[in-house]
């Protein structure tokens, strides 16, 4: 079996403002915006959807195999992921460019305002699948070059392999009919319910006509859990962390948890679960790779979560 995941990796650069983004946005002179945050805090980490994602993934036992394209800086982030095991056959390196970078701002109630980079990026990651298992294999579509969210949707499609996309901050450079067209056919829609509405008013679909479309749509709600729909709609509460600071990467941690428990044959609100309290342990560290735990661990909080 095998775990495809596709999307941007990342140097995050991870600001907090201490403070309200509200509190300095004039409504009626939105159209003039000039605003400037002090910022409290900055660190820079490891990140890009596709190494967070991956990052919780070999917590959870898995090695998964990345689909991305880095540059010549990447050095410092290979070190670490191949200290995890985690596959890089599907990372192209691009010579004379750098490796994509996220400037991250955050404020104190978990707003977040986000500039990236994509640098290497830009260039699709051409991988080529040496084998390829329908009845085993799944796959995650993150935030990443267009190209290849454009076609490896029709890829896994035509080998009937199960994908989730999760096109998250890229909505906006997707046209109506690109969105559906990665969409159709998808195992799961999954995005927070901001992005939802994005997907919603670009296809000019409403969300049982999406559910037309996928198997399932996945909203992340933050501090509110998640929402399955497939019919009736059902709630997964949140697994409580011992401290919140910072959320950035927790829906990445999220999405782990689900494919875990996806590949290990749950019900999608068990792996829904799963993915919950993933997310708990991420966002009780400043950066989005900077969590671990145990297996121990990880049970003891389902239990404690889910009174399992």
């Amino acid at each position: 079996m095998a775990i495809y995941v596709f999307g941007s990796l990342a140097y995050d650069r991870i600001m907090n403002f201490d403070g309200k983004f509200a509190d300095h946005i004039l409504p009626d002179k939105i159209h003039m915006l000039n605003v400037c945050f002090f910022i409290e805090r900055l660190e820079e980490k490891l990140g890009g959807t596709a190494g967070n994602i991956a990052h919780s993934l070999a917590l959870l036992g898995e090695k998964p195999t990345i689909l991305s394209t880095v540059g010549k800086d990447f050095d410092r982030y290979k070190e670490v992921l191949e200290k995890q095991s985690i596959s890089l056959d599907g990372i192209r390196v691009v010579d004379d460019l750098f490796t994509a970078n996220c400037h991250i701002t955050t404020d104190q109630s978990d707003n977040q305002i986000t500039g990236f980079h994509p640098g290497a990026m830009i260039h699709p990651c051409n991988y080529e699948f040496p084998t390829i298992s329908k009845e085993n294999d799944i796959a995650i579509i993150a935030p990443g070059n267009k190209d290849d969210m454009m076609n490896l949707p029709k890829y896994f499609r035509e080998n009937g392999i199960r994908y989730i996309f999760d096109p998250g901050q890229q909505i906006t450079i997707f046209s109506g009919e690109e969105l559906l067209e990665c969409i159709e056919g998808a195992h799961m829609l999954v995005s927070n319910d901001y992005e939802l509405e994005l997907i919603k008013n670009a296809t000019g679909l409403s969300k049982e006509q999406l559910l037309e479309k996928c198997d399932y749509i996945i909203t992340t709600l933050a501090e509110n859990g998640s929402r399955i729909d497939n019919g009736s709609p059902v709630e997964v509460g949140i697994a409580k962390p011992k401290d919140v600071v910072d959320p950035t990467g927790c829906g990445d941690a999220f999405r782990a948890g689900l494919i875990k428990g996806i590949i290990n044959g749950k019900s999608v609100e068990e792996a829904a679960k799963l993915g919950a309290v993933s997310a708990s342990f991420c966002v009780e560290h400043y950066g989005t790779r900077e969590h671990s735990f145990t297996q121990e661990e990880f049970d003891a909080r389902y239990a404690e979560a889910f009174k399992a």
